[in-house]
């Protein structure tokens, strides 16, 4: 069972007064943001602590940055009950659940995708995609062949150097196989890529998201994904 969380004034966490954080601002860094680099939580009714992504839900809230650190701190330090000034209840769990939140997100906008035209999966079509330009982010399962990757890598390094573009075209490795075909069925991917338009776009929002609240850095070709 969860203990309501109260705000103390210990001396080890004096460090954590929030009693000069309004408006949208991490309850954790104390930086300043706008909704769409924050993350939202409010109180239910039950003082339960819940995760607001779409930012709809009534009620005062509170904002954190979007990285597991910042959500795992401020439920260690029993910053939401600070920032709220009530009784609340976090899971200590809450930093998961976020997360499973962020990826049933990325997985709907890319179902979005798919059915926009704007989602296409398969190694040759993806490459094919990266070398012509269309494509404007690539996503592997984290357990797909190297050789595969490293020709889709090729492709992206090929585009930005013929290009002259500042950056690749983005590549993601979020979840496993079996996370994808658990979570898409048969729409499961090893190789995949959005176009341009409002769905493929959204998809790659989300997907930085993720990136960012799981704390790793944009692969650049020829590496893999690392933890900053």
């Amino acid at each position: 069972m969860m203990a309501a969380q109260t705000p103390d004034a210990t001396g080890a966490e004096d460090d954590f007064d929030l009693s000069g954080v309004n408006g949208r601002m991490c309850i954790v860094t104390r930086e300043s943001g706008s909704p769409e680099t924050l993350l939202r939580f409010v109180a239910a009714p039950d003082g339960t602590i819940v995760p607001d992504l779409k930012r709809a839900l009534p009620g005062r809230g509170c904002w954190v940055s979007p990285s597991r650190e910042a959500v795992d701190k401020a439920v260690a330090k029993k910053l939401f009950a600070r920032a709220l000034k009530r009784d609340v209840k976090a899971d200590p769990e809450l930093g998961s659940v976020v997360d499973r939140l962020l990826v049933a997100q990325l997985i709907g906008m890319m179902n979005m995708a798919r059915k926009a035209g704007q989602f296409i999966s398969g190694a040759a079509k993806v490459e094919a995609a990266v070398r012509s330009g269309e494509a404007i982010a690539v996503f592997h399962s984290m357990d797909a062949a190297p050789d595969g990757v490293r020709k889709i890598d090729q492709a992206r390094k090929a585009w930005h150097l013929g290009t002259g573009a500042e950056a690749e075209v983005p590549a993601f490795h979020l979840l496993t196989g079996a996370e994808l075909e658990e979570q898409m069925g048969q729409n499961a991917f090893i190789h995949a890529c959005v176009l341009a338009g409002q769905a493929g776009e959204g998809v790659v929002k989300r997907a930085t998201l993720l990136e960012t609240y799981r704390g790793l850095q944009p692969q650049v070709s020829g590496a893999g994904p690392k933890s900053q």
